[in-house]
């Protein structure tokens, strides 16, 4: 028996049409692509035609060499100072009178000229801060951070000369290397910490705005004299407040003492920066404007 055979598929003739598709699209695409590049944006066309034509329709510009060599300058005049001599030494001068920190040592100096001959207050400083330095025996009882009559006074004077000014506060603590071992006190690090909180405290109390403050506690730990004598313990417990020309400085005194600070180029910034006015809240506040019974004796 003779095997059926399989009917042919018919021949598609119209295939072509599809790799004309593809032929025309790729066409398309490339007419548009030299459109796109042929396009000219006027505004940009405008601005390099000027240029050129400024560059090539100056003829000195254009034609004038360019100086190589041992030529000599059109004129010997030399330039005029932006800033007169004159007016520098003038603004200087106006600078020096009007320093705060100049003002500040100033006052300290005339106010308490009986504590400083008595060398139980010494004021010193530099162009970047002004340390006043007090005696402990004025300020506290031995092994205490109560303040006492006196030291309300000595602050209260202060206050007075500081509150007017911007610059940047912040309060040393120091002691001798006698070690206290009490509850309160564990350690001179807490008790030379709690003395410049109160001082600190005691500003803010007579309206030094508590945003420029800062107390700080360095225990026995910086010395400035032998521990060995009564004498040099005695110059050893101290209390420095310590009026810096901006925050940054006051930053870096706080981190290194003024004891070993020194005044170097790395810390010599111009200019009086104010500090941040502290966010006043209807709780704290009245806690602030009251009187601490820490503090009143």
């Amino acid at each position: 028996m003779a095997r059926r055979r399989q009917p042919e598929e018919p021949v598609n003739r119209e295939r072509w049409l599809v790799s004309y598709a593809d032929f025309i699209t790729l066409l398309f695409a490339f007419f548009v692509v030299m459109y796109s590049i042929s396009s000219v944006n006027e505004g940009k066309y405008k601005v390099i035609s000027e240029a050129l034509i400024g560059v090539f329709a100056n003829a000195d510009r254009a034609l004038q060499p360019i100086p190589v060599g041992d030529e000599r300058p059109r004129t010997v005049t030399p330039a005029k100072p932006l800033v007169k001599d004159s007016e520098q030494i003038d603004a200087g001068i106006a600078q020096a009178a009007n320093d705060p920190l100049k003002s500040i040592a100033d006052d300290i100096s005339a106010a308490f000229g009986d504590l400083i001959s008595s060398n139980q207050m010494t004021v010193r400083g530099n162009e970047l801060w002004v340390e006043i330095e007090l005696n402990s025996s004025l300020l506290f009882g031995s092994g205490d951070a109560m303040p006492s009559d006196i030291a309300f006074n000595i602050i209260d004077k202060v206050a007075a000369i500081l509150k007017p000014f911007d610059n940047p506060i912040h309060v040393e603590g120091f002691t001798d290397d006698r070690p206290i071992r009490t509850a309160q006190y564990p350690t001179n690090w807490e008790l030379s910490s709690a003395r410049s909180a109160s001082i600190v405290r005691m500003l803010a109390m007579q309206g030094v705005n508590p945003g420029r403050l800062a107390s700080v506690g360095y225990g026995e730990f910086q010395p400035v004299a032998n521990n060995a004598t009564a004498e040099g313990r005695a110059r050893n417990r101290r209390v420095v407040l310590v009026v810096s020309r901006n925050l940054d400085i006051r930053r870096s005194l706080t981190g290194t003492g003024t004891t070993n600070a020194k005044p170097d180029a790395a810390l010599k910034r111009a200019g009086t920066q104010t500090a941040p006015t502290p966010i006043k809240s209807p709780g704290r506040e009245s806690a602030v404007n009251s009187p601490s019974p820490a503090l009143i004796r």
